[in-house]
């Protein structure tokens, strides 16, 4: 072979495995809407919301009437690889991982731990733990739990993750806002593509139902108030009559490999699904107003990733928070990159706004869109904005049975736009 061509081949392996798909081999989720896929799928595809109403009383301030999706979870079942204390997300964070990683058949030991990394995000990370402290210390104690600096670390999950897996690669932590998973996720599909790693336990969570950052939120005037007798109803994303979003919690984990990896060791070919795109830049133009210009960059940029043309695209899992500016300038960008022909779904309506895990939770939603062939309707959205030009799910959901392609939108306080592209292989 000449050098001529040794070149080109070497420069047509790069770009082969810049470009190549990364396989999804687990799943985990701790969500409002459930734990397990049969309970997500049945709230998924039914529009069945976890919103309920709470009622916020903080001394001092008059009673405030939020509308929220909380989970079913134990924070203190789950036992931390550290043998620290755990705050509530960590402990979401370790119990999704957990499950995907035993549906992925990864165990300690199984594989190379310097080709195994955690990337993962969160927007406040220990919000829990940080409340309990400062309550406590303006409470009038003044002995402050030594451990409360490592409960309450950005990477505090990143680390019992790793711990837990012998994760010697990699390990990240990741605060892009309401990006902050999605970005995760694609940095992972980065690191395993560029053959950093080959396998990668990614995801994100967020867990702060507490008094401080409730009334934060609720003082940006984002959150929607719970209609009487219906808080379910409060999050009607891309409606005429949008009120904002409901607070959640959760976290979502997956397990990323690399094709050549998930076969040499035995991974279940199972769930054929894998991650095809992704993209992220930043509008640079304001702190919460979206820019459409920038969203529109980053789809665009996505679908470069994947090799794919907009056309190609089947379904898409907006971010849809049931804002005015955030659901106005994300049905522009999606109108300016796909017209009006991709069926568009947001899901925030049934789990509520998960903030820093969103993104990762909604990438499960897109997954499970994808293995099902089936098209979530968006919850409460009865009649849309009349400006919005664009084919929502609606009512009942749709049957897409030759459905290759979905794409998962998370937009960010900040400017973050981040946008992943999954896909589900046919010819296994």
């Amino acid at each position: 072979m000449s050098s001529g061509a040794a070149h080109s081949a070497l420069a047509a392996s790069a770009l082969h495995a810049a470009s190549a798909p990364v396989r999804v081999t687990g799943l985990g989720f701790v969500t409002p809407i459930g734990h397990t896929a049969e309970c997500f799928d049945d709230a998924l595809f039914n529009g069945r919301s976890a919103v309920r109403a709470q009622t916020l009383g903080i001394a001092g301030l008059d009673p405030i009437e939020l509308a929220v999706a909380a989970c079913d979870f134990d924070a203190a079942s789950v036992r931390s690889s550290s043998r620290l204390p755990l705050d509530r997300g960590t402990a979401m964070a370790l119990s999704a991982a957990r499950d995907a990683a035993a549906q992925a058949g990864l165990q300690a030991g199984s594989v190379d731990p310097e080709r195994l990394g955690i990337f993962w995000g969160s927007g406040l990370a220990g919000a829990g733990a940080f409340d309990d402290t400062t309550r406590a210390l303006y409470g009038g104690k003044r002995r402050m739990r030594p451990t409360t600096v490592l409960t309450v670390m950005p990477n505090a999950a990143v680390a019992e993750l790793a711990l837990q897996f012998g994760a010697q690669g990699a390990a990240i932590a990741y605060a892009c806002a309401c990006a902050s998973s999605a970005v995760a996720i694609g940095e992972a599909m980065r690191a395993i593509r560029g053959g950093w790693i080959d396998m990668a336990v990614v995801g994100g969570h967020e867990a702060m139902l507490t008094p401080g950052v409730m009334a934060s939120w609720h003082a940006m005037r984002v959150t929607a108030p719970p209609p009487p007798g219906a808080p379910g109803s409060a999050c009607r994303p891309f409606s005429d009559d949008r009120a904002g979003f409901a607070l959640g919690e959760g976290a979502a984990a997956l397990v990323l490999e690399s094709e050549a990896h998930a076969r040499a060791r035995g991974a279940s070919e199972a769930m054929p699904l894998f991650l095809a795109g992704y993209a992220t830049n930043c509008d640079a133009t304001h702190i919460t107003n979206p820019d459409p210009a920038g969203q529109v960059r980053a789809m665009r940029a996505a679908l470069r990733d994947a090799g794919l043309e907009a056309a190609q695209i089947g379904h898409i899992n907006a971010h849809g928070t049931a804002t005015t500016a955030g659901d106005a300038a994300e049905a522009a960008s999606i109108r300016e990159v796909f017209g009006n022909a991709v069926p568009v779904s947001a899901t925030k309506a049934i789990h509520g706004h998960v903030l820093g895990g969103g993104g990762a939770i909604e990438l499960v939603a897109a997954l499970r869109t994808l293995a099902h062939g089936m098209l979530a309707p968006t919850a409460n959205l009865r009649v849309p904005d009349a400006a919005f030009d664009l084919d929502f799910v609606r009512g009942d959901p749709r049957e897409a049975g030759n459905l290759r392609y979905v794409l998962s939108n998370s937009f960010a306080f900040g400017g973050t736009n981040a946008v992943l592209i999954a896909g589900r292989a046919t010819n296994r």
